[in-house]
């Protein structure tokens, strides 16, 4: 039997599709992570369903964010170390593969403690704060953009890309809509601030679109029952809307590559993908994440591929509207940039280095 690796980290969907080929090989796969959307939400994550869907035992962890500074979260963190002991203990894998975000942060130095290597994938355009904490502790940094060397040890950094689900790269799951499709994606736990804007506008849309939009799963908001109501009064045109909690690996697929307009935050993950397909965005970031990355990948995103970057400042029903109006009238742009699709490939490399 092979050796057990650890997953960790913010960033699920790459790292599942690295984990995914590791199990192929023979390797044991154990994952760390978040089960539910939210700290007192009950609905489960996205990458709790998708990670356990895939037949890999999930681990939940519990532990604070490293930089705010309530006492609650000060307690949450040293539960979290407590927490990670206790499984790296029981479970003893031989390599920790981490994908950044502050999950990461406890499994990854007691990682360290107990002598078990660790690697980490950083996916933005600049450098994460927890990659750039837990960079010490780690043999290997594997950096998306060449944009990140600067923020890293050079000995230690070497840029791979970022592994891309096997079914955004194929032909198979792009599928005419008719009408055209509005796409609006909003990371894996949906957008309360962006569904607040978008829903009075569902009425307009439909009228030119088939509109898909992924609302999030979030019980306090109650999107979900807000979508399933708009729809009710859509009378004839209902069909036109449709809506779920999340979209899993085939849907989204066929979702992103078929859409002619997509509305969405601006992720690594989602970012990467439009780039490698091309596609064309209204791109709402989250203004507070760290470094304002998300602005810097969408601005990456719009000089390469003709987006629309609408912050969230600015963001209303008519201004969204407006947006949706002007792409969907603007003439489609070349990208200009060609991002490596061999990542999954050149990370299992150096895993085996490691292990």
């Amino acid at each position: 039997m092979k050796p057990t690796i650890a997953f960790t980290g913010g960033h699920h969907n790459s790292a599942l599709v690295v984990a995914k080929e590791l199990r192929k090989e023979g390797y044991q796969i154990i994952w760390f992570g978040h089960k539910f959307t939210s700290r007192g939400d009950k609905s489960l994550s996205a990458e709790y369903q998708e990670v356990t869907a895939s037949n890999i035992k999930f681990l939940e962890l519990k532990t604070g964010k490293f930089y705010r500074k309530s006492g609650g979260d000060w307690l949450m963190i040293a539960f979290g170390f407590i927490q990670s002991l206790l499984y790296l203990i029981r479970y003893r894998p031989s390599l920790i593969f981490s994908s950044g975000g502050y999950l990461s942060v406890p499994i990854v130095i007691t990682g360290w403690l107990l002598s078990i290597p660790s690697l980490t994938h950083e996916q933005t355009v600049v450098a994460g704060w927890a990659n750039r904490a837990i960079s010490p502790f780690v043999r290997k940094i594997l950096l998306t953009h060449e944009s990140s060397l600067k923020n890293f040890p050079k000995g230690k950094s070497v840029v791979v890309g970022l592994p891309v689900r096997k079914e955004i790269l194929s032909r198979k799951y792009t599928k005419a809509f008719s009408p055209p499709l509005i796409y609006i994606t909003c990371g894996k736990q949906g957008s309360h601030v962006i569904n607040q804007e978008i829903f009075p506008i569902i009425p307009e849309l439909v009228k030119k679109y088939t509109v898909v939009h992924q609302t999030g799963a979030n019980t306090e908001t109650k999107d979900m029952e807000k979508a399933r109501r708009l729809k009710d009064k859509l009378g004839d045109l209902r069909d036109r809307y449709q809506y779920a909690p999340y979209f899993f690996a085939q849907q989204a697929a066929t979702y992103l590559r078929s859409a002619k307009i997509i509305v969405s935050r601006a992720g690594a993950h989602n970012s990467y993908e439009l780039l490698v397909l091309g596609k064309r965005a209204i791109l709402i970031p989250i203004p507070w994440v760290s470094h304002n990355e998300q602005l810097l990948n969408a601005q990456l995103v719009a000089k390469n591929t003709g987006s629309l970057i609408l912050e969230e400042k600015d963001l209303t029903p008519e201004s969204l509207l407006k947006a949706i109006i002007e792409l969907g009238k603007s003439p489609k742009v070349k990208p200009s940039v060609k991002l490596p699709i061999d990542a999954t490939k050149k990370i299992i490399s150096i895993i085996h280095q490691y292990i």
